[in-house]
């Protein structure tokens, strides 16, 4: 039986304000927090083709309460869940999860229950409607993910991390995204 994040044990806390989080947030970090154009598209600037996508799980099952409340949907509905590790010549960057809904999928042609190792960004941003609705924040603390993750991905801290509701044209999805220490050390060496 699957379970509800091959990243978290449980739902990590999300804030809608930088101020309420536990933590001052670095500007490295905050840079790539409040990036308004794709993420992929982003780290294509600075790695070319060499950013790839590494599938964790992709699977149809009940988001958590707080994603099915932010989407407006049921506790019980079954969304497609897709969890992957972006990365750059196995040097992990960004850890993102993304809840589809049924309909958001249907409005979008079936293109986004079809990705493959195709960045989930790369797609959505090529879409001309796609609104941006809200923005969360968190610090996910190491306990809070699962082992196995801790372990693929090496993780040795907390990690910051966002959420955000974006909407093609009218139907929502939650895309959340973690940001792994390489990303900075990485970027910062090819700036």
């Amino acid at each position: 039986m699957p379970t509800q994040s091959a990243l978290f044990i449980s739902s990590p806390t999300w804030v809608k304000q930088l101020q309420a989080l536990p933590q001052p947030v670095p500007s490295a970090v905050q840079s790539w927090m409040f990036e308004t154009h794709s993420l992929t598209q982003r780290l294509r600037a600075q790695f070319g083709n060499q950013v790839a996508v590494r599938i964790l799980k992709q699977y149809w099952y009940k988001p958590f309460i707080t994603e099915s409340r932010l989407l407006g949907l049921p506790p019980h509905r079954y969304t497609l869940i897709r969890e992957v590790l972006l990365h750059v010549q196995d040097t992990p960057l960004i850890l993102a999860r993304s809840i589809i809904p049924q309909q958001t999928i249907a409005v979008a042609h079936r293109n986004l229950a079809h990705l493959g190792t195709r960045p989930l960004g790369e797609v959505i941003f090529a879409y001309p409607n796609l609104q941006r609705r809200a923005l969360e924040l968190c610090t996910v603390p190491l306990d809070l993910w699962q082992n196995s993750c801790k372990q693929t991905c090496a993780l040795p801290q907390s990690l910051w991390g966002r959420r955000t509701i974006y909407a093609i044209p009218t139907q929502p999805m939650l895309v959340s995204e973690f940001f792994m220490p390489e990303l900075f050390r990485v970027a910062d060496v090819k700036n």
